[in-house]
């Protein structure tokens, strides 16, 4: 493999995941970190990153791949900031939960060399509590790995066909998607789901308070719908800010589904809503079944 060096851009529970997998999966290069002193101290001492910085610039010379872990916002600034200043023989790739905005930054700063140096990129792995003391060199194990190409009429340069194996490398399914349908996507099947959860908590909160019975009667379902509302609002406030039309969408058909539920709650209505939902969670069972047999083959 001909990436031998790596600076990963914010190590907190997705970077430092990727920096660990990669080290366990034998790569043998050198990964190097930017972050804050007290976090760039623990993901050396775990074995996520060789060294580090805190000064972005200072982090990315000779490195052959750049990604950057942080939020969508700190992504997008950091990226106009540092792009023009890197080598062309330097691939730029993300983690950011949107798409869109960052593809048309990207455009926007590059002109058409974005397509040969940008690698826009979504890990779908992650847990409800972030932070390096978190990372999980597993993390990726099986998840999809979303890439947007830029100029998806572009073959993959030689440094792309690389970094694409970096996410093979660490245990990621690569599926490639153009932005805009990416983002409509993960509004529904992530970002509706988290807001659903945060509304629950919040909702349960203001209902019950600290009432203890809550937590004592409370089972399965109840943990599993609230589960990721203690995703960090940090994370989730860019996300919303950069795909609120497709989150809107996704929220005002939520509204729309839970109207009809309470409307028939004594009718028909309920069974077929029920057989519905069973006819889904019965598809995604099979479809990951599937994933899961072609993965051992």
């Amino acid at each position: 493999m001909a990436i031998r060096q790596i600076t990963i851009v914010g190590t907190g529970l997705i970077g430092g995941s990727f920096g660990l997998a990669l080290r366990q999966r034998g790569f043998e290069g050198t990964i190097i970190g930017c972050d804050k002193p007290d976090v760039l101290e623990t993901a050396i001492t775990r074995g996520a990153i060789d060294r580090g910085g805190t000064d972005v610039k200072e982090t990315v010379p000779y490195s052959d791949v750049v990604i950057f872990g942080t939020p969508v916002g700190a992504i997008l600034s950091l990226f106009e900031k540092l792009a023009p200043t890197l080598s062309p023989t330097t691939l730029i790739t993300d983690t950011g939960s949107t798409k869109r905005e960052f593809v048309e930054r990207a455009r926007m700063v590059l002109g058409r060399a974005a397509g040969e140096l940008v690698l826009p990129g979504h890990p779908m792995a992650g847990k409800e509590i972030g932070g390096i003391e978190n990372a999980d060199p597993e993390l990726f194990d099986n998840a999809a790995w979303l890439v947007t190409p830029i100029d998806p009429s572009q073959p993959y340069t030689a440094r792309q066909l690389e970094c694409l194996d970096l996410f093979r490398l660490v245990g990621a399914r690569v599926v490639a998607i153009e932005p805009e349908r990416h983002d409509r996507l993960c509004a529904w099947i992530s970002q509706l789901p988290q807001m659903i959860s945060t509304t629950l908590a919040s909702l349960l909160r203001e209902e019950f308070g600290d009432d203890e019975a809550v937590a004592q009667i409370g089972g399965r379902a109840l943990y599993e719908m609230t589960r990721i509302a203690h995703s960090p609002y940090s994370m989730w406030r860019d996300i919303a800010l950069t795909n609120s039309q497709n989150l809107e969408e996704a929220l005002l058909r939520f509204e729309q589904q839970l109207e009809h539920l309470r409307e028939n709650l004594r009718g028909p209505s309920l069974r077929e809503l029920f057989e519905s939902a069973n006819q889904f969670g019965r598809e995604q069972t099979t479809q990951e079944d599937d994933i899961a047999d072609k993965q051992v083959g």
